[in-house]
């Protein structure tokens, strides 16, 4: 692989907080590719996926996480002390749509799968070039909530969304909760992305990141220490498939953030019977390691030409266009003060776009089953 293409591979999953008064008041954040290769750890097996992404299989007690200087001593929590009240209700649906899925693997039990970062493996990290703040552009669509937060949640429609080849650009969609004081946000952000420049290709990959805001450390997945992942078999970095088609089949996937209200730490769940993937410690933050108090649901772009040369958001097409032709959210929902699962209030919530001419959102509708939208758009891809 050419060196040139080491070059400013940070970004992924970077994300546009807005703010009262509707100003970008809060910095943004890069998702740091800075993993250590797994060259010293024990691997116990190696699974080579469809596509040519490889799976290393390390103890669990061996992942990168406990690398971390906050976790040295760090006691790993195989499964939440409880999960949210409320979380078996599931709302009735007009039209049958299926489980996208995560990469799928099996390590023995007690391992851990970690990806190996295809681009990263042919660079020296002493070669690759952060992506500063000036140098970025970026753009959003979809719903912003302003409350005391243990967890957040929704239904997310899996699209690929199309970013041009050889972009340094990507295109997310995710939920994000986080809290903290300006320019020292503490966050966590989990949902797909394209992006060629990370990742080599153009398809839809899960992706996990937070961020300590009191360092100004920000990562994704394992590619540095501190998502303590206990699955055995969900693949992070991976591709989500199948993917929706634009007025055909739909697939979505179930995303869960909550606070373990014994351990505090804050667990990721997925999929219809919210399988455990892992957690982050509580340890690892400064202000939200208590609750959040700002959520994002909803699609954004990011990159050095994310404005003057947009990526779509979603499936492409603009909100109005409705179910199997727009992108769509739905069964939002956050966890309260008493871990209970709750439709978010309405009149605390704002939504909308960056910039209409591109993305749009349409279709908001609130009821006890939680909030939903549609949005998205072709960005400059028209």
């Amino acid at each position: 692989m050419k060196e040139r293409h080491a070059i400013r591979v940070a970004l992924v999953l970077s994300y546009l907080l807005l703010v009262a008064g509707g100003k970008d008041a809060r910095t943004t954040t890069q998702w740091e590719n800075t993993s250590p290769f797994l060259m010293h750890r024990q691997i116990n097996k190696t699974i080579v996926m469809e596509g040519e992404d490889i799976y290393d299989c390390i103890d669990v007690n061996l992942q990168p996480a406990l690398s971390h200087p906050l976790l040295k001593d760090h006691k790993i929590q195989m499964e939440p002390s409880s999960f949210p009240i409320g979380l078996n209700v599931k709302p009735l649906l007009r039209q049958v749509i299926s489980q996208a899925h995560m990469s799928i693997l099996e390590c023995p039990t007690g391992m851990v799968p970690i990806l190996r970062n295809r681009r990263r493996d042919q660079i020296s990290s002493k070669k690759i070039d952060i992506m500063i703040n000036k140098d970025k552009q970026q753009e959003v669509a979809g719903i912003k909530y302003y409350a005391d937060l243990y967890g957040v949640r929704a239904t997310i429609n899996v699209y690929e969304p199309k970013v041009k080849k050889g972009s340094n650009d990507a295109s997310q969609t995710a939920i994000q909760i986080d809290n903290g004081p300006r320019g020292h946000v503490d966050s966590i952000c989990v949902g797909y992305a394209v992006s060629p420049s990370v990742n080599g290709d153009n398809f839809a990959r899960f992706h996990a990141g937070w961020r300590n805001g009191k360092l100004n450390k920000t990562c994704f997945d394992h590619d540095c220490p501190g998502f303590v992942q206990i699955s055995h078999n969900v693949g992070l970095g991976g591709r989500v498939q199948p993917v929706s088609v634009y007025n055909g089949p739909q697939y979505v996937i179930n995303i869960l953030i909550f606070k373990d209200p014994k351990t505090k730490n804050w667990w990721l769940s997925y999929g219809e019977d919210n399988t455990p993937i892992g957690y982050w410690p509580s340890s690892l933050f400064t202000s939200i390691n208590n609750k959040g108090n700002f959520s994002f649901w909803g699609g954004y772009v990011s990159g050095p030409t994310a404005s003057s040369d947009s990526p779509q958001i979603g499936s492409g097409h603009f909100a109005s266009e409705g179910y199997g032709k727009a992108s769509f959210m739905r069964n939002i929902q956050i966890v309260d003060e008493n871990s209970k699962l709750v439709t978010p209030n309405e009149y605390k919530d704002r939504y909308g776009t960056s910039d209409t001419r591109k993305y749009s959102v349409d279709g908001y509708k609130v009821n006890k089953y939680g909030m939903h939208m549609y949005y998205g758009g072709p960005g400059n891809l028209v």
